[in-house]
């Protein structure tokens, strides 16, 4: 199975939060405005996050969903750490849903910046959901 993940993140957050999610998956966690974060590959399950910043998504981040190839991504799992609100994942599934990427209902989403025990559990989430893919 193809996994990847892909984030964008200002404050670092977003990141711990990516990186907990690749972590057993044995998958590298990439930020959206890497020189190696397009996806060349059929993917499965494309694990994408960010958060709000001014009550929208960063740029780096509408940008990559916009130029995302949808032929080759099977299904879409949004995450976020957003202070403000969980309108981010709202915000991440909608433009998938605009470039027409089968996304998962079910979310990750933590106020701020996870905790230890939130990233255990980002973890056990992002395993649950590859197992059922």
């Amino acid at each position: 199975m193809n996994i990847s993940v892909r984030y964008y993140s200002r404050g670092g957050n977003t990141k711990l939060l990516a990186e907990s999610i690749a972590k057993d998956l044995n998958v590298s966690a990439i930020s959206v405005d890497s020189d190696n974060s397009e996806i060349k590959d059929d993917v499965d399950v494309l694990f994408i996050g960010g958060a709000l910043y001014v009550y929208g998504l960063d740029k780096n981040l509408n940008k990559y969903i916009e130029n995302l190839d949808a032929k080759k991504i099977k299904r879409a799992v949004a995450f976020s750490t957003s202070w403000l609100s969980k309108h981010s994942i709202d915000l991440i599934k909608k433009g998938l849903m605009k470039k027409g990427i089968k996304v998962e209902e079910e979310d990750c989403y933590y106020k701020g910046k996870p905790s230890e025990n939130d990233l255990k559990e980002a973890e056990s989430f992002a395993k649950r959901i590859v197992e059922n893919a």
